[in-house]
Parts: C-alpha cells; sequence; structure tokens
C-alpha cells in the first residue's frame, strides 16, 4: 500500500510539473490573453438554479437565497424534491443576454453549479442536472449559442464545494442523516476535472471560470494550483479567479501570499479604498441584498449608486461584476430588467469612459472619479463629476500637463471649453447644468503622461524594525527630484537628495518632496519608522506541542467574555481549527497556549475569519477582526524575542458560511498559516 501511494505521489508530481511547464507565458503573453477582460470593465454575474423554486422561503422565514439549503437546515432528499418543480418555461438565452449587451456589459458569468451540486447543464457524470427536470433544455448551450451571435464573452461560475456529492467533504455539522462512510475526496476531485472538462470544451469560447466555495478544510493550495494548471491545458487562454486557492485572504480580494494561484482578485459586496494595485481584480456585488432570487427582497440599489460604483471601480483599475437572479420561470426581476436599462442608456453615451480604461492619475478628486487612456502622444482624461460645480468652474487639481482639448462626453459635437491654468491646477468653464444627474463626464485630454503632483511613496518591509530598516522612497513621475529628511521638516531644494535606499537606526520621521527645476512639484509625505524593543520571551520548561482549545455554544454579536461561559467542550488540537464544531450556526472557540518564535524580529499576524475573531500575544490584541461580516482579513505588527510567548486566538461564529484562518509573516517565512510546529500548549 505504501508503495502505491509513493508511486501516485510522484505521478501527480510529475503531473503537475509538467502542466505548469506546458502553460508558461511571458509578460506579454499574460498580459495579451487578460486583455479582453481588462478592457471590458463590466459584466453580469447570474446566480441561478433550484434555489430559485422557494425563492428565498422556507418555514415562514424570507431571508434565504442560494445557501437556503444550509442556512435552513434541509435535508438533502427534501431538496431534491424541487427537480421535479424546476421548469423555467419563460427562459429566453437571446434576451437575457441581450438585456446585458443593452446595459453595456461585456461578459456573462453565470453559476454551472453552485454550492448545493445541481448542475445547470447537461453533464454525463451526475443526474442532479438540468436534464433531470421537466424542462430538460441544456441552457447554457444555449446561452453559449446567443453570446457568440451577440458578441458578448460567456463565463461560467463554478463551486468547489458541493452539498450533494456523496464523495465531497465535510459534510454540513447538521447532517447527521449523511454518512460519510466509504467518502473519498479525491474520487470527487476527479469528478470536478470531468465536469471542468465538459465545461471548457462543449461551450464554445469559455472566457474565465470563476471558482468559489473554496474556504473548506479538504481543500488546499496543492489542490488549487493542481486545478489551476489542470483548466489551463484544456484551454491555455482560459482566465481563472483567485477563488481556486484558499488563500485568497478574505473577501477583500487577493492575498499577500506571492504564490497565490489565480489571475484576479474578488473583492466582495465592497470596493477596497484604494483598489488592489499591481493586481487585476473585479468587485463582485447584488442588486440587492442577494445573490439568488428572494421574492420578497425588495431592497435594491439605485441606479446613480450603480453607475458611481461602476466608474469608481473603473477608477481604480478593476472591473464591476453586478449580479442578477432570475427567477424559477427564467426570468430577471423585473426591478433588475429596469436598473438595467438605466445603467445601459448611461453606457451608450458614456461607455467610452469605462471600457479600456486604467486607474485615476489622481489620488483623490473631491467632486467625482477620472479614468484615463492613452490616445497616440497623448493621454485623454475621462473626467467623472458626481457633485456638478455651481458656479461652472471644474477644478482639476495638482496637473502639471498642458492641456489639449476638453468636452463633454455627451456633446456629439465635441464643442470645445476654455480651460485655463491657475498654478498648479486646470481650470475648465463648464455649462451651469449638468447634462447626467448620476455621473456627467468631461474630457480633457493632455500631453504626454499625466504629470500629477502625488507625492512621492515610501516602501519598507515594516514600520517597526529591532535594528536598522531599508526604506526606499520612489515617485512614478518623470524628470523630478526626490529629497527628504529625517527632522520632519518640509524638504526643500538644499534637502538630501534620495539615491538609493536610506537605512535607518533610529526611530525616525522621514518627509520626502518631488523637484523639477529647483521647485516643488508636489506636496510632502510623511511616515515615521520606530525603532523598539521586541518583547521578551516567556520561560516554559513543561510545553508540548499542540493548542489548547475551548468550544462554547451560544449566540453572540461579537466575542464573548468566555472567563463568563462554561465550555461546551475543551482539549488539545495540533493546529487552529474550527473543524470539531458541534452546532452549525452558533458557536465560538477560544485557541490559547504558545506561539514559538524562531528568531528576533518583526512578525504580523493575520486572521481571515467569518464571522469575527481577535489574536493576543503577549497579553496584547494584536488583531481585532471581531464583528459579524462576511470573510474579512485583518493583521497586526509585533517585534517578538526569539523563544515561547503567550497566544490566544477567539473566534465566534452567528450563522452562516464560518472559517477561521490565522496566518504569520516574518524574518525568512513568507505568509503561510501557522504552522503546528509553532503552536504549543502547557503540558
Amino acid at each position: 500500500m505504501k508503495i502505491k501511494v509513493i508511486v501516485l505521489f510522484v505521478l501527480f508530481y510529475f503531473i503537475s510539473i509538467n502542466a505548469q511547464n506546458a502553460i508558461k507565458e511571458t509578460k506579454e503573453e499574460h498580459d495579451a490573453r487578460k486583455q479582453w477582460w481588462r478592457d471590458a470593465r463590466f459584466g453580469l454575474f447570474i446566480h441561478w438554479g433550484l434555489y430559485s423554486v422557494p425563492a428565498g422561503e422556507w418555514q415562514g422565514k424570507t431571508n434565504y437565497a442560494e445557501w437556503i439549503r444550509n442556512n435552513a437546515e434541509i435535508p438533502i432528499d427534501v431538496y431534491e424534491k424541487f427537480v421535479p418543480q424546476f421548469n423555467p418555461v419563460k427562459f429566453s438565452a437571446e434576451e437575457w443576454v441581450k438585456t446585458a449587451k443593452n446595459a453595456g456589459m461585456k461578459y456573462i458569468v453565470i453559476t454551472s453549479k453552485h454550492h448545493d451540486g445541481f448542475c445547470m447543464f447537461d453533464t454525463k457524470y451526475t443526474d442532479f442536472d438540468i436534464m433531470s427536470t421537466p424542462f430538460k433544455r441544456d441552457v447554457l448551450k444555449e446561452l453559449s449559442e446567443a453570446c457568440k451571435k451577440e458578441g458578448i464573452k460567456l463565463c461560467f461560475y463554478y463551486s468547489i464545494m458541493d452539498w450533494h456529492h456523496p464523495d465531497y467533504l465535510p459534510r454540513r455539522g447538521w447532517e447527521k442523516d449523511r454518512s460519510t462512510e466509504g467518502a473519498d475526496f479525491d474520487r470527487y476531485v476527479q469528478y470536478m476535472k470531468n465536469q471542468l472538462k465538459e465545461l471548457v470544451t462543449n461551450y464554445g469560447d469559455i472566457g474565465v471560470l470563476w471558482f468559489d466555495g473554496e474556504w473548506e478544510g479538504t481543500w488546499n493550495e496543492e489542490r488549487g494550483t493542481d486545478l489551476y494548471y489542470y483548466v489551463r491545458n484544456l484551454k491555455p487562454d482560459i482566465i481563472v479567479n483567485n477563488r481556486v486557492d484558499p488563500s485568497r485572504g478574505g473577501l477583500t480580494g487577493f492575498s499577500a501570499n506571492e504564490k497565490q494561484i489565480g489571475d484576479f482578485g474578488t473583492p466582495e459586496q465592497q470596493i477596497p479604498a484604494e483598489g488592489l494595485p499591481g493586481v487585476d481584480w473585479e468587485s463582485c456585488m447584488t442588486m440587492n441584498d442577494h445573490w439568488g432570487y428572494n421574492k420578497n427582497d425588495k431592497n435594491f440599489k439605485s441606479v446613480k449608486s450603480i453607475i458611481q460604483m461602476l466608474t469608481d471601480i473603473a477608477s481604480k483599475g478593476g472591473n464591476y461584476l453586478l449580479n442578477v437572479g432570475p427567477t424559477s420561470e427564467g426570468v430577471f426581476p423585473k426591478e433588475s430588467i429596469e436598473i438595467l436599462g438605466e445603467i445601459g442608456k448611461w453606457m451608450k453615451t458614456n461607455g467610452e469612459a469605462i471600457y479600456g480604461t486604467s486607474a485615476s492619475p489622481f489620488k483623490q478628486l473631491k467632486w467625482g472619479r477620472c479614468t484615463q487612456k492613452s490616445i497616440g502622444d497623448k493621454t485623454r482624461l475621462y473626467l467623472h463629476v458626481f457633485d456638478w460645480p455651481e458656479n461652472g468652474k471644474l477644478v482639476v487639481p495638482g496637473i502639471y500637463s498642458d492641456a489639449v482639448q476638453s468636452y463633454l462626453l455627451a456633446d456629439e459635437s465635441k464643442t470645445n471649453l476654455k480651460v485655463e491654468r491657475d498654478q498648479d491646477a486646470l481650470i475648465i468653464s463648464i455649462p451651469l447644468k449638468a447634462p447626467d444627474q448620476n455621473n456627467s463626464v468631461i474630457v480633457l485630454d493632455v500631453a504626454g503622461k499625466p504629470d500629477v503632483n502625488n507625492p512621492p511613496l515610501f516602501e519598507s518591509s515594516d514600520k517597526i524594525f529591532i535594528k536598522d530598516l531599508d526604506v526606499t522612497i520612489k515617485s512614478e513621475r518623470q524628470n523630478v527630484d526626490l529629497r527628504y529628511t529625517v527632522d520632519g521638516s518640509i524638504p526643500t531644494t538644499e534637502s538630501s537628495l534620495v539615491r538609493g535606499p536610506i537605512k535607518l537606526t533610529e526611530t525616525t520621521t522621514l518627509t520626502a518632496r518631488c523637484f523639477r527645476d529647483g521647485k516643488p512639484v508636489s506636496s510632502s509625505a510623511s511616515d515615521t519608522f520606530t525603532k523598539v524593543v521586541p518583547d521578551e520571551a516567556t520561560q516554559v520548561d513543561n510545553a508540548e506541542e499542540g493548542i489548547g482549545f475551548k468550544y462554547f455554544e451560544g449566540q453572540w454579536e461579537k466575542i464573548p467574555d468566555f472567563s463568563l461561559l462554561k465550555p461546551v467542550a475543551e482539549g488539545v488540537l495540533d493546529n487552529i481549527s474550527i473543524k470539531g464544531k458541534k452546532s452549525a450556526d452558533y458557536f465560538a472557540f477560544e485557541f490559547s497556549g504558545f506561539v514559538k518564535i524562531p528568531e528576533d524580529g518583526v512578525y504580523t499576524f493575520y486572521t481571515a475569519s467569518d464571522d469575527g475573531s481577535n489574536l493576543y500575544i503577549d497579553d496584547k490584541m494584536l488583531v481585532d477582526n471581531d464583528f459579524p461580516h462576511g470573510l474579512e482579513e485583518k493583521s497586526g505588527v509585533i517585534a517578538l524575542q526569539k523563544g515561547y510567548h503567550p497566544f490566544v486566538t477567539s473566534f465566534f461564529e452567528a450563522s452562516g458560511s464560518d472559517e477561521l484562518k490565522v496566518y504569520i509573516r516574518g524574518p525568512g517565512i513568507e505568509k503561510q498559516l501557522i504552522p503546528a510546529d509553532f503552536l504549543y500548549h502547557m503540558k
């Protein structure tokens, strides 16, 4: 048996290495593969499946949607009774695709299989699919034909998690009637690969495979890497999101782990404050409060808010994936259709300011946002004005580039608007009335690349240090000198010139500024880097590997005071894990012991949790991630001496999805889950 396992491991290793080598690509090839997606900027997400039959309602509760089987704890044999009820006779692929196209969307991502395991396509590998319903039509095939006709890219969402397949592990905590005996997760992975091959090869030119449901402990980075290269070898030009890999770092979108697999980050229901610089990303959001259809949910976002969110995302270099949850009859809710229609009117006039644009050169604009694109030797700035100036003057601050021309994008005649300079600002004379109450776009062409007075940037491994620290000061601007001071004063032409990394040996406030031709051409940037004494290690003589835990049940809105509660269970685990939960919805864990630090240094600890968590080291709260939310990651930095340090991590779950991951980064340690051999408890 051992020989067989070794042979299989070696075979898997070489297949994986060969797969990776087979699709190695240059940066130019990588960029070319993703160019259509980067240009598109706006897509339609569709969550559709059996869950549309109960329409969000079960046993008197009305707050469900695509998670209804899990959240309402519906037994599998009861859930399967939705199959003969699913008959979307009003479904029209042509109508759906035209609705998306008329809204200005360039691609569609639809759920081929959600967490419930039901397949919305004709698959050879299960009868739990749309061909077993009275409808008996492959909706994905019909959508692929309609998308091809209309020039829309079709993309597939596919859930790694599967609440129906007998080989998927783990089971739901409340599924007492489904034994795990005989379940083989490797066999389930092969089932997934078989279906993914069907999806990639049977439906034409598929643009994206959008994975989800990767966060349970049975899935890991090795499996994610293997699956990524598997689908890339099936279709080398396909784009794969980061949720193929469990280290995405929460719903904010992308992990700091440089080894993470995936072509773009996926912030969910949020827009990163500064985007995700250097990373392709896409914010996915609902139109109301649910992904799947909920007949009682009428809390739809306004057209204005959606248009401004689309603009905000594009101005930060991201894509916007806006969701619709169709009914069991196969139609979009009327509210969704109306909203998409209004967005389409705006996009028909202003789509040029979204498609193919890149992020704003400005750090902040009080009146709105900016997108840009290169036009020959000029740069076209699209000024998205949310708050129209009442005095007829739009101030574009801190730009040194010369204006070439300016006009309203909604003006077909492109009547030139007067542009004047006032020191480091351009003043555009505009009509007193805004062309569009949601977002009026002004075109401003400038010579060359935008020369904006953004201050310099500081780069360092951390903000605190023990012995010394290298700080890099840089600017993306051309033809500027960077000068700095170390006493907090504003740099002048007499200040030190940046010639390379600056080595700090004491607590220092660095201040830097851009200069050109002997004059300052930016505001100052300032930051303090602090020399610290590491926390002393604790003398521990009787420690053993493993982390102590206490498990609690109850309903909380934040982490409770565990000293006032009696645990349901307690003991020692090899590592931090919530797999030992007994309740499906409301529970908490407290893990306590020691973290053994390998060498003196500055360390960063992270918790990624749904719902809340916190982390203490040396009795200091280092990470406060304590409030009910979707999966969120937060971190804290501390200087530690080599040796043992008291360590406590707490977690609570307030129904829905649950997850806790605790990471470490430090000298010689890339960001990773805290290794088991770092965790100890008292004998």
